[in-house]
């Protein structure tokens, strides 16, 4: 089975199995367990490697359940993952619940770039704004570009709003 096909089979089984209200909690503790992969070499070697029995993985799994306060339904996630030899795709799978999650709760997801820190009355007009063109609830997220010089650029999903100064200056170049 190919990568992506396996963590998007995974993806709609864990937002089955959760429920569509407990997908943003899971999500969350799974992004931890992600991390923890990302950062500790020992632990990610310990739920890929087959030298490690599956009682010695369920073991530690439980351990740092308890100490990082995991659900239930995230510590089955990770250990049936591993038992199928699958925690590689984390990443991925988590990706494609967070979409799909998106998706049905008609929810999407802008990042906003500016030059400058924006305050909060224009990040509301913003939202405000996006959510009205695309007719969904927005989650923004905002990062710092100083190379747009002025204006914002937004990008949500794969469409392009550019009202940056760089943008424009861009357009004057092509014409």
């Amino acid at each position: 089975m190919k990568p992506v096909k396996e963590a998007k089979k995974y993806a709609k089984t864990l937002i089955n199995v959760v429920g569509i209200d407990e997908v943003p909690r899971t999500l969350a503790e799974l992004g931890v367990i992600e991390e923890t992969m990302a950062k500790s070499r020992e632990f990610r070697n310990l739920l890929v490697n087959p030298v490690f029995s599956k009682e010695e993985k369920d073991k530690v799994l439980k351990l740092l359940a308890e100490k990082i306060k995991l659900s239930e339904n995230s510590l089955k996630f990770i250990i049936h993952l591993s038992d199928n030899m699958a925690v590689t795709a984390l990443p991925e799978i988590i990706r494609i619940a967070t979409s799909i999650y998106r998706e049905k709760k008609k929810r999407a997801k802008a990042v906003v770039m500016t030059p400058v820190e924006i305050t909060d009355g224009y990040s509301e007009r913003i939202k405000t704004s996006l959510e009205k063109l695309i007719k969904r609830d927005i989650d923004l997220e905002y990062v710092l570009d100083p190379s747009l010089l002025g204006g914002v650029l937004v990008k949500v999903g794969s469409t392009m709003y550019d009202s940056s100064i760089k943008g424009q200056l861009r357009l004057l170049k092509d014409e």
